[in-house]
Protein backbone atom coordinates (compact mmCIF):
# COMPACT_ATOMS: atom_id res chain seq x y z
CA UNK A 1 0.00 0.00 0.00
CA UNK A 2 2.82 2.39 0.86
CA UNK A 3 4.36 1.99 -2.59
CA UNK A 4 1.39 3.07 -4.72
CA UNK A 5 -0.30 6.43 -5.25
CA UNK A 6 -4.03 6.90 -5.79
CA UNK A 7 -3.46 8.12 -9.34
CA UNK A 8 -1.64 4.84 -10.11
CA UNK A 9 -4.66 2.91 -8.81
CA UNK A 10 -7.10 4.94 -10.90
CA UNK A 11 -4.90 4.59 -14.01
CA UNK A 12 -4.66 0.81 -13.57
CA UNK A 13 -8.44 0.61 -13.04
CA UNK A 14 -9.03 2.96 -15.99
CA UNK A 15 -11.21 5.32 -13.96
CA UNK A 16 -10.96 9.03 -13.34
CA UNK A 17 -9.09 10.27 -10.28
CA UNK A 18 -12.27 11.90 -8.92
CA UNK A 19 -14.19 8.63 -9.33
CA UNK A 20 -11.94 7.00 -6.76
CA UNK A 21 -13.44 9.17 -4.03
CA UNK A 22 -16.98 8.19 -5.07
CA UNK A 23 -16.15 4.69 -3.77
CA UNK A 24 -13.34 5.06 -1.22
CA UNK A 25 -12.34 7.77 1.22
CA UNK A 26 -8.64 6.89 1.18
CA UNK A 27 -5.98 4.56 -0.11
CA UNK A 28 -6.16 2.76 3.25
CA UNK A 29 -9.86 2.04 2.70
CA UNK A 30 -9.30 0.46 -0.72
CA UNK A 31 -6.44 -1.58 0.74
CA UNK A 32 -8.65 -2.79 3.59
CA UNK A 33 -11.37 -3.76 1.11
CA UNK A 34 -8.83 -5.62 -1.02
CA UNK A 35 -7.52 -7.53 1.99
CA UNK A 36 -11.04 -8.44 3.09
CA UNK A 37 -12.02 -9.66 -0.37
CA UNK A 38 -8.87 -11.66 -1.09
CA UNK A 39 -8.90 -13.59 2.16
CA UNK A 40 -12.67 -13.88 2.49
CA UNK A 41 -12.79 -15.44 -0.98
CA UNK A 42 -10.11 -17.97 -0.06
CA UNK A 43 -11.81 -18.68 3.27
CA UNK A 44 -15.04 -19.33 1.33
CA UNK A 45 -13.14 -21.78 -0.89
CA UNK A 46 -11.85 -23.58 2.22
CA UNK A 47 -15.37 -23.73 3.63
CA UNK A 48 -16.65 -25.32 0.39
CA UNK A 49 -13.77 -27.80 0.32
CA UNK A 50 -14.40 -28.83 3.93
CA UNK A 51 -18.20 -28.78 3.69
CA UNK A 52 -18.45 -32.58 3.56
CA UNK A 53 -16.21 -33.12 6.58
CA UNK A 54 -17.68 -33.67 10.03
CA UNK A 55 -14.47 -34.07 12.05
CA UNK A 56 -13.14 -30.68 13.26
CA UNK A 57 -9.60 -32.09 13.19
CA UNK A 58 -9.92 -32.96 9.53
CA UNK A 59 -11.38 -29.52 8.78
CA UNK A 60 -8.33 -27.84 10.34
CA UNK A 61 -5.97 -30.26 8.59
CA UNK A 62 -7.52 -29.56 5.19
CA UNK A 63 -7.47 -25.78 5.74
CA UNK A 64 -3.84 -25.79 6.87
CA UNK A 65 -2.62 -27.95 4.00
CA UNK A 66 -4.54 -26.04 1.32
CA UNK A 67 -3.30 -22.71 2.71
CA UNK A 68 0.37 -23.78 2.70
CA UNK A 69 0.00 -25.24 -0.80
CA UNK A 70 -1.78 -22.13 -2.12
CA UNK A 71 1.04 -19.93 -0.83
CA UNK A 72 3.59 -22.06 -2.65
CA UNK A 73 1.63 -21.89 -5.93
CA UNK A 74 1.15 -18.14 -5.56
CA UNK A 75 4.08 -16.64 -3.62
CA UNK A 76 2.73 -13.07 -3.89
CA UNK A 77 -0.48 -14.25 -2.21
CA UNK A 78 1.60 -16.08 0.41
CA UNK A 79 3.66 -13.02 1.27
CA UNK A 80 0.48 -10.94 1.40
CA UNK A 81 -1.01 -13.47 3.83
CA UNK A 82 2.11 -13.30 6.02
CA UNK A 83 1.94 -9.52 6.13
CA UNK A 84 -1.77 -9.41 6.91
CA UNK A 85 -1.74 -12.44 9.20
CA UNK A 86 0.25 -10.46 11.73
CA UNK A 87 -1.91 -7.34 11.41
CA UNK A 88 -4.55 -6.06 13.82
CA UNK A 89 -7.23 -7.39 11.45
CA UNK A 90 -6.17 -11.03 11.83
CA UNK A 91 -8.67 -11.92 14.56
CA UNK A 92 -11.67 -10.11 13.19
CA UNK A 93 -11.75 -10.88 9.47
CA UNK A 94 -11.61 -13.60 6.82
CA UNK A 95 -9.26 -16.46 7.55
CA UNK A 96 -8.81 -15.44 11.19
CA UNK A 97 -12.54 -15.62 11.88
CA UNK A 98 -12.73 -19.02 10.17
CA UNK A 99 -9.84 -20.37 12.22
CA UNK A 100 -11.40 -19.12 15.45
CA UNK A 101 -14.67 -20.77 14.43
CA UNK A 102 -12.98 -24.06 13.53
CA UNK A 103 -11.09 -24.18 16.82
CA UNK A 104 -14.28 -23.36 18.75
CA UNK A 105 -16.09 -26.16 16.87
CA UNK A 106 -13.33 -28.59 17.80
CA UNK A 107 -13.51 -27.57 21.45
CA UNK A 108 -17.33 -27.82 21.49
CA UNK A 109 -17.13 -31.30 19.95
CA UNK A 110 -14.54 -32.23 22.60
CA UNK A 111 -12.14 -33.02 19.77
CA UNK A 112 -9.63 -30.34 20.74
CA UNK A 113 -8.32 -30.02 24.28
CA UNK A 114 -7.30 -26.43 24.87
CA UNK A 115 -7.14 -24.58 28.16
CA UNK A 116 -6.75 -21.29 26.28
CA UNK A 117 -8.49 -20.95 22.87
CA UNK A 118 -6.69 -17.70 22.09
CA UNK A 119 -3.33 -19.42 22.50
CA UNK A 120 -4.62 -22.23 20.27
CA UNK A 121 -5.53 -19.69 17.60
CA UNK A 122 -2.16 -17.94 17.89
CA UNK A 123 -0.31 -21.26 17.80
CA UNK A 124 -2.08 -22.47 14.68
CA UNK A 125 -2.14 -19.13 12.86
CA UNK A 126 1.44 -18.22 13.74
CA UNK A 127 2.75 -21.63 12.77
CA UNK A 128 0.99 -21.54 9.40
CA UNK A 129 2.43 -18.09 8.66
CA UNK A 130 5.91 -19.21 9.75
CA UNK A 131 5.70 -22.35 7.62
CA UNK A 132 4.66 -20.29 4.59
CA UNK A 133 7.62 -17.97 5.16
CA UNK A 134 9.98 -20.94 5.55
CA UNK A 135 8.57 -22.62 2.45
CA UNK A 136 8.93 -19.49 0.31
CA UNK A 137 12.44 -18.76 1.62
CA UNK A 138 13.94 -22.24 1.97
CA UNK A 139 11.89 -24.95 0.24
CA UNK A 140 9.91 -23.83 -2.82
CA UNK A 141 11.58 -24.12 -6.22
CA UNK A 142 13.83 -21.11 -6.66
CA UNK A 143 13.76 -20.22 -2.96
CA UNK A 144 16.46 -17.65 -2.18
CA UNK A 145 18.04 -19.69 0.64
CA UNK A 146 17.29 -23.24 -0.51
CA UNK A 147 20.60 -24.60 0.78
CA UNK A 148 20.06 -23.46 4.39
CA UNK A 149 17.74 -26.30 5.45
CA UNK A 150 20.12 -28.92 4.05
CA UNK A 151 23.07 -27.28 5.81
CA UNK A 152 21.14 -27.48 9.08
CA UNK A 153 20.16 -31.10 8.46
CA UNK A 154 16.44 -30.34 8.00
CA UNK A 155 14.08 -31.54 5.31
CA UNK A 156 11.42 -29.42 3.65
CA UNK A 157 9.59 -32.46 2.29
CA UNK A 158 5.87 -32.90 3.00
CA UNK A 159 5.68 -29.52 4.72
CA UNK A 160 1.87 -29.12 4.47
CA UNK A 161 1.24 -32.55 6.00
CA UNK A 162 3.89 -32.11 8.70
CA UNK A 163 2.43 -28.73 9.58
CA UNK A 164 -1.11 -30.08 9.85
CA UNK A 165 0.01 -33.03 11.99
CA UNK A 166 2.00 -30.81 14.36
CA UNK A 167 -0.89 -28.40 14.75
CA UNK A 168 -3.44 -31.14 15.38
CA UNK A 169 -1.13 -32.47 18.08
CA UNK A 170 -0.94 -28.95 19.53
CA UNK A 171 -4.75 -28.86 19.59
CA UNK A 172 -4.86 -32.06 21.64
CA UNK A 173 -5.06 -34.85 19.06
CA UNK A 174 -2.78 -37.82 19.81
CA UNK A 175 0.32 -37.82 17.63
CA UNK A 176 -0.39 -41.03 15.68
CA UNK A 177 -3.95 -39.94 14.90
CA UNK A 178 -2.79 -36.42 13.98
CA UNK A 179 -0.31 -37.86 11.48
CA UNK A 180 -2.97 -40.16 10.03
CA UNK A 181 -5.46 -37.28 9.57
CA UNK A 182 -2.79 -35.06 8.02
CA UNK A 183 -1.90 -37.77 5.49
CA UNK A 184 -5.46 -38.26 4.21
CA UNK A 185 -6.13 -37.28 0.61
CA UNK A 186 -7.21 -33.67 0.28
CA UNK A 187 -10.62 -32.77 -1.09
CA UNK A 188 -10.18 -31.12 -4.49
CA UNK A 189 -10.19 -27.36 -4.90
CA UNK A 190 -11.75 -25.81 -7.97
CA UNK A 191 -8.74 -23.90 -9.32
CA UNK A 192 -11.01 -21.38 -11.07
CA UNK A 193 -12.51 -20.27 -7.78
CA UNK A 194 -9.26 -20.48 -5.80
CA UNK A 195 -7.31 -18.03 -7.94
CA UNK A 196 -8.97 -14.96 -6.40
Amino acid sequence: MEGVAINEITEAADVGFGSFYNHFESKEEIYSTLVDNVFKDFADVLDRVASGLSDPAEVVSVAVRHTVMRARRDPVWGRFLIREGFSARALSRGLGQRLLRDIANGIAAKRFVLADPLMGFLSVGGTVLSVIAADLNFVAPGAPASNVLKELGFSGEHLPERTAATLLYTLGIKRAEAEKIAARPLPAVDERTEAV
